[in-house]
């Protein structure tokens, strides 16, 4: 499997997103846990059957028996270059091929280039033959005719798909579309009168309610596993614009595309996700909404791509040093960080300092629920943004653009944390300095000391602002101390990217 490494601070516990995708050649990444908040469902795609009596345990076994036959075993093959010395592969049949090649020369080797020149093993030279790659996942069929819906990273950079079914029958399929933003794919094979599942809804999924997952983990066709529904409305810190349903349903490497039913045998979510240390199930398991792959699914079928809208922010968390700074009463909703020049947010009068604390009346509780939100809405679609700026509430109304004229950023203050006091040696900008770093005014950080640089303030930082006021000299930093209580918010320039910093004062 693909990993993503990342550096593990004190401050919290790195694990392991793994895409629960295809044997072999499907991803990982690394992420740290955040809270989320349940989003709004929408209307219920087919009308509830009737719960178990008195809260009897549904019926697993019927529930396999009416689904499974519509439940698929994806295969796919795709292929890659063999890797040169010092690329960085760590898929599993990529990683067996490099050890069928033999060790690898150092491209710093003086003789690097005479034996790459002359195909030896070893050199890594260009023109090698591709190299095969196998996966496997799962899928469902929600049509008679064909359409199989599954997760966009299992047929990521397939060649050749194949679909099996429970009787044994296998069919080419075409990947009709994928969108890696929510991680819904759907497919087609040619084929009439399949078994197909039944659609349900969010709405009434409740938090201890019972659920059930078949799929292939490990490449075992038609596997069954049940828990209860963990949480809803989980936003993960990966730009995913997926409010997922949490689970502790087994799901390992193999179940991801596969179906996940409630107690009525109706499918609510698309398993595409786990939590892991050592990226197998460990009790935490995440899948998308199916009211939202049904949304994507009818965009592919209609036009062969997905349109998502765009408001043009970069947000973070709102902690409690930020809720003192800003003097909200609790640390919830989206802290802006940057306003895209020509953006929707910054046509709607969006400012870096606003904290979003509700969308068209839902509740922005953590930074996530905001593109969460806008993901699932259309562009050309008008949002009521409540904000919440310089210690008051302010009505906004943004109407959203298409995001495939520039994806929302998702800023992270992971490494902008900390506490203790302030302490800075601040100097003007110069004009040659107002030139390169793009901004008008502002003071250069020379050196960050005690608190600031324990939150993660550094040397080169260029400070904006201070609770909302500008920082445009030293003197308005003073009245802005002056002012403070005992955490500040400073919004700092770094690396051309705008975010806020708390710091915690003594």
């Amino acid at each position: 499997m693909n990993t993503t490494t990342l550096t593990s601070t004190p401050r919290r516990i790195i694990l392991a997103l793994v895409a629960a995708g295809a044997v072999g050649a499907l991803g990982a990444g690394l992420i740290t846990g955040h809270p989320a908040r349940a989003l709004a469902p929408t209307a219920p795609l087919v009308a509830q059957a009737p719960a178990a009596p008195g809260g009897a345990l549904p019926s697993f076994a019927q529930i396999t028996a009416q689904n499974g036959p519509a439940v698929v075993n994806i295969s796919v093959t795709g292929s890659t270059k063999t890797a040169m010395a010092g690329d960085e592969d760590d898929d599993e049949g990529q990683a067996s091929a490099r050890q069928r090649r033999g060790p690898q020369m150092d491209p710093s080797d003086p003789f690097y280039e005479f034996f790459r020149q002359f195909g030896i093993p070893g050199a890594g030279m260009q023109g090698q033959p591709n190299v095969p790659t196998h996966g496997q996942g799962s899928g469902f069929i929600v049509s008679a005719d064909g359409l199989v819906l599954t997760n966009a990273h299992v047929v990521k950079g397939a060649t050749d798909v194949t679909v099996k079914l429970t009787d044994r029958r296998e069919f080419r399929a075409k990947v009709l579309g994928a969108d890696p933003k929510t991680d819904v794919a759907v497919l087609k094979i040619d084929a009439k009168n399949l078994p197909t599942v039944r659609l349900g809804s969010t709405r009434d999924l409740q938090v201890g309610e019972w659920v059930l997952a078949i799929g292939s983990p490990f490449g075992f066709e038609n596997s069954v596993t049940a828990g209860v529904v963990s949480a809803k409305g989980r936003s993960l810190p990966d730009d995913s614009l997926v409010p997922f349903i949490q689970t502790d349903v087994a799901v390992n490497p193999g179940n991801s595309g596969g179906p996940l039913f409630n107690a009525h045998g109706e499918v609510v979510g698309i398993n595409s996700q786990i939590y892991s240390r050592s990226g197998g199930y460990q009790g935490v398991s995440f899948s998308i909404p199916i009211e939202l792959a049904a949304k994507i699914k009818d965009q592919i079928v209609a036009t062969g791509k997905v349109r998502h809208a765009q408001l043009g922010v970069a947000v973070q968390e709102v902690n409690q040093a930020f809720a003192e700074s800003f003097a909200l009463d609790k640390p919830e909703g989206a802290l802006v960080a940057s306003v895209s020049k020509g953006s929707p947010a910054e046509k709607a009068g969006l400012q870096a300092g606003d904290v979003i604390r509700q969308v068209d009346g839902q509740a922005i509780v953590a930074s996530g629920d905001l593109p969460a939100w806008v993901g699932q809405a259309q562009p050309g679609q008008q949002a009521r943004l409540s904000v919440w700026r310089q210690g008051k509430p302010l009505e906004l109304t943004a109407t959203l653009g298409d995001a495939s004229d520039k994806a929302i950023k998702q800023a992270r203050n992971d490494d902008a944390v900390g506490k203790g006091q302030l302490g800075l040696s601040l100097r003007p900008l110069d004009p040659q300095e107002r030139r390169e770093v793009g901004v008008a005014e502002g003071l250069v950080i020379e050196q960050a000391r005690g608190p600031a640089a324990a939150a993660g303030v550094q040397p080169g930082d260029v400070l904006l602002a201070i609770n909302g006021a500008p920082a445009k000299n030293i003197e308005q930093v003073r009245t802005a101390m002056a002012k403070a209580g005992k955490s500040v918010a400073l919004l700092i320039e770094r690396n051309g990217d705008k975010i806020f910093v708390p710091v915690r004062l003594g």
